[in-house]
């Protein structure tokens, strides 16, 4: 497989880019994304079998089911980071290790009910709390250590949205590729 095709598997709708002007209307949409993630995926995943779940969604990535944990791990830390945010000045928040993340036991092995039931769970409170928001708390900033980055909530919004999005297509290509869907 050359690279660019595995680039393509790798960031099929691209990569996230921070609008220079984020509006009112791209949050909202964004907030009915994160809204919708967890029923869309449910009910892409619900059919599939074990062995399905077990299989990569591209050479040398996670599998089906790692990708469904990943999902939540990283959703529930994005919910973490709000609360930080919102709650402290410039806090600079915990990063983790995704990767090492998605080898232990429980990204390899357990049911993605856990991980579907989870990520039901972190984005009703997640949406809840967004929809809630006012104009000076989406600009409200977090740093990031990998680098010092800063990043405002209203960013952040827009980055997990399209994180969602991301390992969605990640998976519903993999279904479309092995002939699952």
């Amino acid at each position: 497989m050359n690279k660019e095709t595995l680039a393509a598997m790798q960031y099929p709708i691209g990569r996230f880019t921070t609008p220079k002007i984020i509006s009112d209307t791209d949050i909202m949409e964004w907030i009915i994304e994160l809204e919708a993630l967890p029923e869309d995926l449910a009910s892409l995943v619900a059919p599939l079998s074990d062995t399905q779940l077990n299989t990569p969604y591209r050479p040398e990535g996670w599998t089906i089911r790692q990708v469904i944990h990943h999902l939540a791990d990283s959703h529930f830390n994005s919910y973490i980071r709000f609360k930080w945010a919102l709650t402290e000045d410039l806090p600079t928040i915990k990063p983790y290790d995704e990767k090492q993340w998605s080898i232990l036991f429980d990204a390899r092995t357990a049911p993605i009910s856990l991980s579907l039931n989870g990520l039901s769970a972190v984005h009703a409170k997640m949406v809840f709390l967004l929809k809630g928001l006012s104009p000076s708390d989406l600009e409200r900033t977090y740093i990031h250590p990998d680098g010092e980055t800063v990043y405002s909530i209203k960013e952040t919004i827009g980055r997990y949205a399209w994180h969602g999005k991301h390992h969605y297509t990640h998976i519903k290509n993999a279904l479309v590729r092995e002939g699952w869907l």
